[in-house]
């Protein structure tokens, strides 16, 4: 028999008002028969949400639900499976196959949900965009609609920050709009605010300074935050002759998968990669073992072969540590690498063997600029002029591993949307 006390059961600590107030409105939520169900949660730092989600897996079977953890990046799906204890994944990887095998085209469609009975939960659900893009004809956020309640008794449950990061190119979070996803998706809305910061969390002057900018956006006061470091531990003012050595600390003591340096622009990250891979790494290849890269554009090529083993695609944001360098080449006007390389957030995904771009390495463009981009399809194109077949030609070309090189940059420092 489920109940509220089941959730209460495998909370870990006493509760806080809002955190009861906020079991009661699950509790109704995983007890409604009203049909296509969906919870926004939404929640301030340092409020719990985590701890409450946490419960929530553990407390889900007494309603006879199983659980699906999704997040946007495969750095935030990390995250949740640190927490809740459980594997998650990121929507793309979820809910998208390749409409073929032996499609040589970036072809996905909406995968069928095989699952009955279900909850799925998406953390970080701010960063959820409702703009289509490439050839897709839905957005990401009606795919994902479109996914849970495909079958039976599945619901959705949309966790996020309202002051965090929306979709690249939007203003607006769409995914923890309570009118909008009512009206968009005639969806059956329960939802939550918790706003009351938990006490153990009051001394932390990451949560404190997170705090001022909020109040800030709320009260759209337009001006640079003032940081806040005296008194508190876990913030500090890093000028700029202290910061090699601060980086060298945190390296040493944190390892650099969970050392980072935000920037505001490409450029910035540039420079700041390039200082620590010459000043702090002491690294003079180009490219070499050791490094960490991310990838800046989906790639369909290099995880054919592995598609039933693995993610099945790279995604663009991906992070991934190279293991070997076995040797430079140049084509088509374009240098590349030839690497081993592995994912960091993913550890089902095989070792990978594959090309990268090194044009992109330091480039002041999120990837591979729109004009290069054609050049390099001229370039290429070129191998098959004596294809008269224009449909054979363009298979070819997606069969060509140095087209199909990953577009790549240090990952050291990123810009704040890729962080």
């Amino acid at each position: 028999m489920s109940s509220i006390e089941n959730i209460r059961k495998a909370f870990p600590h006493e509760p806080t008002q809002q955190q009861e107030e906020l079991f009661g409105v699950l509790h109704r939520f995983l007890t409604s028969e009203d049909g296509d169900e969906c919870f926004i949660l939404k929640g301030y730092a340092g409020t719990g949400k985590t701890t409450v989600l946490g419960a929530l897996v553990k407390a889900l079977r007494s309603y006879n639900y199983k659980s699906v953890l999704l997040a946007p990046t495969g750095r935030a799906a990390k995250v949740i499976t640190n927490y809740s204890g459980k594997k998650a994944f990121t929507i793309h990887k979820r809910i998208y196959r390749k409409k073929s095998a032996l499609n040589v085209d970036e072809s996905f469609m909406l995968g069928d949900n095989l699952a009955t009975d279900t909850l799925y939960i998406v953390d970080e659900a701010s960063m959820i965009s409702d703009e289509i893009s490439g050839n897709n004809r839905d957005t990401l956020l009606q795919d994902l609609v479109n996914y849970v309640y495909n079958t039976k008794n599945c619901k959705l449950m949309l966790v996020g920050d309202t002051a965090q990061l929306p979709p690249v190119g939007s203003d607006e979070s769409p995914a923890l709009d309570v009118e909008l996803m009512k009206a968009q998706y005639g969806l059956t809305i329960f939802t939550y605010e918790m706003t009351d910061v938990l006490r153990q969390q009051k001394n932390s002057g990451i949560l404190h300074n997170v705090t001022n900018v909020r109040d800030m956006i709320r009260t759209e006061k337009m001006a640079m935050p003032r940081i806040t470091t005296k008194g508190y531990k876990d913030v500090f003012r890093m000028t700029s002759e202290k910061l090699e050595e601060g980086l060298e600390y945190a390296y040493s003591k944190y390892g650099h998968e969970s050392t980072l340096i935000i920037c505001r622009s490409n450029k910035n990250a540039n420079l700041y990669n390039r200082q620590i891979r010459s000043r702090i790494l002491w690294r003079e290849e180009e490219l070499t073992g050791g490094d960490q890269i991310m990838v800046v554009r989906n790639n369909y090529f290099w995880m054919q072969e592995q598609e039933e083993t693995s993610t099945g695609f790279i995604a663009n944001g991906d992070i991934a540590k190279i293991r070997k360098v076995r040797g430079f080449e140049e084509m088509y006007g374009f240098r590349f690498a030839n690497v081993q390389l592995e994912f960091i957030d993913y550890a089902e995904d095989p070792v990978l063997d594959c090309k990268v771009l090194l044009d992109t390495l330091y480039s002041e463009a999120p990837a591979l600029q729109s004009i290069d981009q054609k050049r390099f399809y001229l370039e290429v194109m070129k191998d098959y002029d004596h294809i008269a077949n224009k449909r054979a030609k363009h298979n070819e070309l997606k069969l060509n591993p140095y087209y199909n090189a990953l577009q790549i940059k240090f990952a050291y420092a990123v810009t704040c949307h890729k962080a």
